[in-house]
């Protein structure tokens, strides 16, 4: 039922980002995404790695056979050569290439590229029309620019891990560095917000993107510095419940299960009481709205999970089914791989892999009727491209290529 790759042309690049060129030199997880979403959406990227030991994230678990399968995820769509830019020869490859891209993606501390004789007048000296997106913890200049940031450090200083687990519990962070996958998403909206005055105007200077990546966690927060400033709130942990809708939380079946039910309207309300044959609750004073039902919310939380608790799974679903209502199972991945709306939607596709024939990986999101996108292939060896790169880009023989290797420039 998956979709699969075309093994044919599995590196044809479609989409509506078709012939951008993106320099990704980026390492670990948040600005290489930035440069895979791209990627998805039809540019050419090229992922520059430093020889030998490459980006880090190549060792990340999860890991099969000696291969890190969150880095053929997490680099996919892109073409892979070796250059080390803290060599002066190397940085001069850089510059070459740089005439011949649109887009560059780094998240060295700030200064770093500097140092090395590659910064932003530089560039620009190069490419005067290049966007370069620079991702960092903290950004480009205050108390904490030079910090080293992680997913972790972002979340619990941008105010996520503090609203996230139960009241009267520590803060938690989710299983999976959300910090840095707001960060990719929050970079790639940027590149794409900086090449939209191209397009109105070619002529266009570049522009230099400066991405905090705690300032990304804390702007998805959103309403919480007016709620803090106009009200002297400090919102904090309600485990499953929800703040701002009753009922809401996580409820466990009668076999075992966990459901996650949600609507904040008057009429989702409606629906839900009626899927467990509550409609009684409609005419109670204290639920009418649902602000009175946030504030009872206890109680409402209460009389739905002692009813979902005497059902199975398959009977609350077809209950709310039934009556409209908003409830949902909570799915692991081996759920999602089973679930109709993510079959019939192919939300998981079959790629092609050098290392294990073919492995499943998440589609391209979102979708484009008119310039439809692919995965075209999982991320590739280090400097699996250098010979095609240095060669057809940049002209140089396989000589030069290999007194380059011989120095450790590539």
């Amino acid at each position: 039922m998956h979709q699969k790759s075309d093994s044919n042309h599995p590196k044809i690049a479609q989409g509506p980002l078709n012939g951008l060129k993106v320099l990704d030199i980026a390492t670990i997880i948040a600005g290489p995404m930035a440069a895979t979403l791209l990627s998805d959406y039809g540019a050419d990227v090229l992922k520059v790695e430093l020889p030998i030991n490459g980006d880090g994230a190549r060792e990340f678990p999860p890991i099969k056979n000696g291969k890190g399968l969150w880095w053929k995820s997490i680099n996919r769509n892109k073409k892979f050569i070796t250059l080390d830019l803290r060599k002066p020869e190397g940085a001069d490859i850089l510059k070459k290439l740089i005439a011949k891209y649109d887009v560059l993606i780094e998240n060295f501390r700030p200064g770093t590229l500097d140092r090395w004789g590659l910064s932003s007048e530089v560039l620009w000296d190069i490419n005067p029309h290049l966007v370069i997106l620079r991702t960092t913890g903290f950004g480009q200049d205050g108390p904490y620019r030079n910090k080293p940031g992680f997913g972790r450090i972002f979340e619990a200083l941008g105010g996520l891990t503090f609203i996230t687990g139960e009241s009267d519990g520590e803060p938690m962070h989710s299983g999976y560095p959300m910090g840095d996958a707001i960060g990719g998403l929050f970079g790639a909206i940027g590149i794409l917000a900086a090449l939209s005055k191209r397009m109105r105007n070619p002529d266009a200077l570049g522009e230099e993107i400066d991405l905090s990546m705690t300032e990304g966690v804390l702007r998805i927060l959103d309403f919480l510095p007016i709620e803090y400033d106009q009200l002297g709130t400090i919102r904090s942990r309600m485990g499953n419940s929800s703040q701002y809708s009753a009922p809401s939380a996580v409820y466990r079946t009668l076999d075992n299960h966990f459901v996650s039910l949600s609507g904040s309207t008057d009429r989702l309300f409606a629906c839900n009481a009626s899927a467990i044959g509550r409609e009684d609750l409609l005419n109670e004073p204290k639920f009418l709205n649902n602000t009175l039902r946030v504030s009872n919310s206890k109680e409402l939380n209460k009389i739905f999970s002692n009813w979902i608790a005497k059902n199975t799974l398959s009977d609350v679903l077809d209950a709310f089914e039934v009556a409209q209502g908003t409830i949902s199972p909570i799915n692991s991945i081996a759920q999602i791989a089973l679930d109709p709306q993510m079959i019939y939607r192919k939300a998981i596709i079959d790629v092609d892999d050098a290392d294990f024939g073919s492995v499943k990986l998440s589609g391209v999101v979102p979708r484009f009727r008119n310039d439809p996108c692919k995965v075209r292939n999982t991320a590739g060896s280090l400097g699996q491209d250098n010979c095609e790169i240095y060669k057809t880009i940049l002209g140089l023989s396989i000589k030069e290529q290999d007194e380059l290797r011989r120095k450790g420039v590539i």
